[in-house]
């Protein structure tokens, strides 16, 4: 007869093992990066102007062209990912048209960033002739991590006790009152865990904006949103393998600002869903 304290310690161990050796390359690597990046970290390094061809200055115009990118991506996905999934939690009915619909919103979040780049191309940059701008990127950019929020929201929308619901509606509340002011709170956490997700992925693509927006070297800032920008993970593809003889540190430098600048982001949504989650009932 088998053991099952023997077979529980076994689990763990694998358990744990596995575990391992997810965090610490996970954790070599951002050691690395704040290593050799942190000393290239400087008041001109963050507000200046590249000089040089890249190889001197700062890198203020990718910092901002990325803080621009991201912010329109999420205000265009956003409002979109949370009405798509309050109709498909609370009003489509379970045909099989609906579980078609689900189903290729999931596989559309595995979808490579390079074809959305091609497709923003396509359709943005082509079609609409918006150019290679900001418009353009940010709209790529948002499609991208549509199928995420989509996908999150509607988790988050659908693990709300049926119950809430039920009370709300006795009580004389139409859906839509019950929806807003029952099921949308209670869902917040969940659903801003998609948002980070989405910030996170938006931030650091690099064959999305490569199509659509990202200038190869542009030591200026953006004055409208039909312009180009600079971008910090093309950016650091550029320095990392076209422009010759750039120290290392500022490659690991733009690396860390990066890495910065998307935890800093993740920070701020990971507050607000704490604050929400305080005031969950259940």
């Amino acid at each position: 007869m088998k053991n099952p304290h023997r077979t529980q310690r076994i689990a763990f161990f694998f358990l744990l093992l596995t575990t391992l050796l997810i965090v610490i390359p996970v954790g070599l690597i951002v050691v690395i990066i704040i290593q050799k990046g942190l000393p290239a970290i400087n008041w001109q390094f963050l507000s200046a102007m590249p000089r040089q061809g890249m190889r001197a200055g700062g890198i203020l115009p990718a910092i901002v062209g990325t803080f621009y990118l991201v912010s329109g991506a999420v205000t265009f996905a956003l409002p979109i990912g949370l009405l798509a999934a309050i109709y498909l939690s609370e009003y489509s009915k379970g045909n099989k048209l609906t579980r078609l619909i689900k189903l290729a919103i999931v596989n559309l979040a595995g979808v490579p960033s390079v074809v959305y780049g091609l497709f923003g191309l396509a359709l943005f940059v082509v079609f609409f002739k918006f150019g290679a701008s900001i418009l353009s990127g940010s709209l790529t950019l948002g499609i991208m991590i549509l199928p995420i929020i989509i996908t999150t929201s509607r988790e988050a929308l659908e693990s709300v006790p049926q119950s809430f619901r039920e009370v709300s509606l006795s009580l004389g509340a139409s859906k839509w009152q019950t929806i807003r002011h029952i099921v949308l709170p209670n869902a917040v956490p969940g659903i801003l865990t998609g948002t980070i997700l989405g910030l996170g992925r938006a931030a650091g693509e690099t064959a999305p904006i490569l199509f659509t927006v990202a200038a190869f070297y542009l030591p200026r800032l953006p004055h409208s949103i039909f312009d180009q920008v600079m971008a910090l993970p093309y950016h650091l593809y550029i320095i990392s393998t076209q422009v010759p003889n750039v120290d290392e540190k500022v490659r690991y430098g733009t690396a860390f600002v990066l890495l910065a600048l998307v935890l800093m982001m993740n920070l701020v949504a990971i507050i607000i869903r704490y604050k929400f989650r305080k005031n969950k009932k259940w």
